[in-house]
C-alpha cells in the first residue's frame, strides 16, 4: 500500500484486516462450492454458508477491537444500531455470481459516525483489489489514488446498472424505460451484479455512470464514498439525497451527472393515456 493509505485511521486499517481475512474465507468456500449450503430468501435471492461465515468473521474482528461500534449487515439483526458509531457490512456482495461460479463478488464495509459515511472499504476478492476511502482523504486502489473519468459525453461512456429481482415487479417497467434510454446513447452498458464493485468501477474511472435502484445500506454506504472521494457525484435517480436509506442510486463523474438526472427522470416518468373520444349520439 501507498504511504497515503498507511496514514489511515485505525478504525480504516482494522477494516482493511478484517476484509482480508473473510475474503481468504470466501475464497475457501468458493473453491469448494459444490459442497457449499445454498438458501432461497425470496424469488432469485440466495443466501449461502459462505455469507454467513464472512459475516462472521467481519463482525468478530471489528467489534473485538471496537466494541462500542454498532454492527448493521444484511443477514443477521443489526448489533448497537443506534451507536453514534456503526460498521455498515455487506459481508458478500454478489451472491448470486458467487454460487454460481462466476469470479465477481466482494466484501463492503462502509464507517458511519454521526450519520456521516466517514470510511468505506470494498473489496473484489477474487481479483485481490481493495478500494479504500476516508472522508477528505480520497480514495485508492493500491498505490493509485483513484480519480473519475473524465468523459462528457454519454456516447463515449461505459454505463454501469443493476436489474432488479424478479420479486421487484413493481419496479420493472420503471427501471426498463430508464435502460432504454441509457443504451440509446451511452457506448457501452455493463450488468455485473455486484452494485459495491460497480460504484468502486465508478470511483475508479472505469464506468463513468451506474444507477440502480431497490439496494440496501450495506450495497450502497461504502461505494458512495469512494465516488466521492475520487471526485465524483451520488444521488438518487431523482436528485434527492437519501440514497443510502431509499437504496436508489445514480453514481457519476460528475460531468454526466446532469445529463443522466434529466434522462432518467424524462424516462421514468408515467406516460399519459390518450384522451378519450367522445361517441357521437347515435340517430334516431
Amino acid at each position: 500500500m501507498p504511504d497515503r493509505v498507511l496514514e489511515a485511521s485505525t478504525e480504516l486499517k482494522e477494516i482493511i484486516g478484517a476484509a482480508e481475512e473473510a475474503g481468504a474465507g470466501l475464497i475457501r468456500r468458493f473453491g469448494a462450492r459444490e459442497r457449499l449450503v445454498v438458501e432461497l430468501k425470496g424469488p432469485q435471492d440466495f443466501v449461502s454458508e459462505a455469507d454467513r461465515e464472512s459475516e462472521r468473521t467481519l463482525r468478530t474482528r471489528l467489534l473485538r477491537a471496537f466494541p462500542g461500534h454498532g454492527f448493521v449487515t444484511e443477514e443477521s439483526a443489526p448489533t448497537a444500531a443506534s451507536a453514534s458509531s456503526r460498521f455498515i457490512v455487506d459481508p458478500l456482495d454478489g451472491t448470486t455470481n458467487f454460487v454460481h461460479g462466476i469470479p465477481h463478488f466482494a466484501i463492503a464495509v462502509a464507517l458511519e459516525r454521526d450519520g456521516e459515511i466517514v470510511a468505506g472499504v470494498v473489496y473484489d476478492v477474487p481479483k485481490r483489489e481493495m478500494f479504500v476511502a476516508e472522508r477528505g482523504r480520497g480514495a485508492w486502489l493500491g498505490g493509485t489514488r483513484l480519480q473519475v473519468s473524465a468523459d462528457r459525453e454519454l456516447s463515449r461512456a461505459i454505463v454501469g446498472t443493476g436489474i432488479p429481482h424478479a420479486n421487484a415487479k413493481a419496479r420493472h417497467a420503471k427501471y426498463l424505460a430508464m435502460l432504454g434510454a441509457a443504451m440509446k446513447e451511452a457506448a457501452g452498458i455493463r450488468r455485473f451484479a455486484a452494485a459495491a464493485i460497480d460504484l468502486a468501477y465508478v470511483a475508479a474511472g472505469r464506468f463513468a455512470v451506474f444507477f440502480e435502484m431497490g439496494l440496501s445500506p450495506w450495497d450502497v454506504a461504502a461505494g458512495s464514498l469512494l465516488v466521492q472521494e475520487a471526485g465524483g457525484r451520488v444521488t438518487e435517480p431523482d436528485g434527492g439525497d437519501e440514497y443510502i436509506a431509499r437504496g436508489n442510486v445514480l453514481a457519476t463523474n460528475g460531468h454526466l451527472h446532469p445529463r443522466m438526472l434529466k434522462m432518467l427522470a424524462r424516462a421514468s416518468r408515467p406516460i399519459a393515456s390518450p384522451p378519450r373520444r367522445r361517441r357521437k349520439p347515435r340517430r334516431a
